[in-house]
């Protein structure tokens, strides 16, 4: 696990907006915010360096993206 200030600042980031996509995916009964919102709490424990971390959220990001435009 790294210490690094910036490694900490984009897990809280990205953390939260996982927070907020899994609040509005259960309040709102939609599975791919729900699913994303998870993956986005918890990918920053196995992740370590501040350039995995974007790599993962940006791909986490485009694969939401791509289910919404999908029809899910």
């Amino acid at each position: 696990m790294s210490f690094d200030p910036g490694w900490i600042m984009w897990e809280l980031v990205l953390g939260g907006v996982g927070f907020v996509l899994f609040t509005y995916g259960r309040k709102q009964r939609r599975i791919p915010q729900l699913v994303t919102g998870v993956l986005f709490m918890l990918y920053p424990m196995f992740v370590s360096g501040v350039a995995g971390l974007l790599v993962v959220g940006c791909l986490l990001g485009v694969g939401l993206w791509l289910a919404i435009r999908l029809g899910w």
